[in-house]
């Protein structure tokens, strides 16, 4: 009986960890092919703006699979017209191999809400659940109850570990409008994408005005951090009105000092590589906190910032000993703006307007008492402006 995979997705764009994730299932579960169908219309996630058509996500994902042993790429989906649902595919496939096993590959995430898809009944019917899954405990644990849940009703279900390139198509395409995006894409692929002019590859950021750089780095943003980074955009404004800084300046670092926040560490680490950034010990071993350097690096090269936009960025998390106006007004705007609730905020607001140097000690001080409870090691940057201050007010 021969063993067919069916692993799709909207593939927006193939990456190498959609094709790692092929060999690997085709390895795990000895399939005899497996079949890549990128989807036409997804009922599970809406494309963000400028996406690729479905026949330019078909084509860059026949240029991944060229060469790969017994994996090809189906236009199932592609070459149908409305939304792609998944029992659909499997029964056009189980009509052409009616004799085969099928494996239908999905993420643990998906497999969570399988419940809940559109005939899963009829799904289950027709092939195996194969899940990806990447073995941390609390994975493992809602995997493992959800394959007991859903065998009890008659599903079959394999669990295929899958921890070698975790990526998502969302941090690929930053990468890729951050000019970091070529180590993570199959051969072929890149070309094809700069070609295309995909996933603003190619596209000239520099001297964008507010309206339009608002719409670019929105794009660019983990959508629940939008409202922040207006707000912090606004306050920052407003303060430099307050206090005599460029008010244009303070506008623009704060609408771009999160601009590298959705990254994950691994990925912050991989673009401070790319721009051929050396590190120190600290942010090597809490890349978490580097979406400072990296927003900065990003301002700098891509949009075209002038250094003391550039400088806001870098250092609106740590801050630094003897800080300009205008990183005093961002480090301060990042803290206090509307959207943010916590004690002591109040208070740093109303220092904010009548003593930015109060304001940004004030959040120093937090910071410190904040990671002090968290067992967490403040960064040198934040204990030397810290000590600076305190130094300075003094005297």
């Amino acid at each position: 009986m021969e063993r067919i995979g069916l692993f799709g997705g909207t593939f927006n764009p193939p990456h190498i960890g959609h094709i790692q994730a092929a060999v690997n299932g085709m390895t795990a579960l000895k399939l005899d092919r497996m079949l890549l169908i990128p989807s036409r219309i997804s009922p599970h996630k809406q494309l963000p703006d400028h996406s690729p058509t479905a026949r330019q996500r078909l084509e860059m994902l026949q240029i991944a699979a060229e060469g790969l042993d017994r994996i090809c790429v189906s236009d199932l989906e592609t070459s149908r017209e409305g939304v792609s649902y998944t029992w659909q595919t499997v029964e056009l496939v189980r009509k052409a191999h009616p004799d085969a096993r099928l494996f239908l590959f999905m993420g643990s995430d998906m497999f969570l809400s399988f419940h809940q898809w559109r005939e899963a009944k009829r799904i289950m019917e027709q092939a195996v659940l194969a899940v990806f899954y990447r073995g941390g405990k609390g994975e493992i644990k809602a995997v493992s109850a959800q394959k007991a849940a859903l065998e009890q009703i008659g599903a079959s279900v394999e669990l295929v570990k899958n921890d070698i390139c975790p990526l998502s198509s969302t941090d690929v395409r930053r990468m890729i409008a951050f000019g970091c995006g070529g180590s993570f894409l199959p051969a072929g692929v890149e070309a094809y994408i700069r070609r295309q002019g995909l996933y603003h590859c190619g596209a000239d950021f520099r001297n964008l005005s507010m309206d339009t750089l608002e719409k670019v780095v929105v794009g660019l943003l983990n959508p629940k951090r939008v409202a922040h980074v207006l707000g912090c955009r606004d306050t920052a404004a407003e303060l430099a009105r307050r206090w005599g800084a460029e008010e244009t300046d303070a506008a623009r670092a704060g609408m771009l000092h999160d601009v590298t926040k959705a990254l994950p560490g691994d990925l912050q680490l991989a673009l401070c590589r790319e721009y051929g950034v050396s590190l120190d010990e600290f942010s090597r071993e809490n890349p978490k906190t580097l979406h400072a350097l990296t927003g900065s690096l990003v301002a700098q090269r891509v949009f075209g910032e002038n250094p003391a936009v550039v400088d806001a960025i870098r250092y609106h998390t740590t801050g630094r000993a003897n800080m300009g106006l205008l990183e005093k007004i961002i480090y301060v705007a990042d803290y206090m703006e509307p959207n943010r609730d916590f004690p002591g905020v109040e208070r740093l607001r109303e220092l904010a307007v009548s003593d930015i140097d109060g304001a940004l000690m004030l959040g120093l001080e937090m910071t410190l008492e904040h990671l002090r409870r968290q067992g967490s090691v403040l960064s040198p940057e934040s204990a030397q402006a810290l000590e600076y201050l305190k130094s300075h007010r003094k005297g």
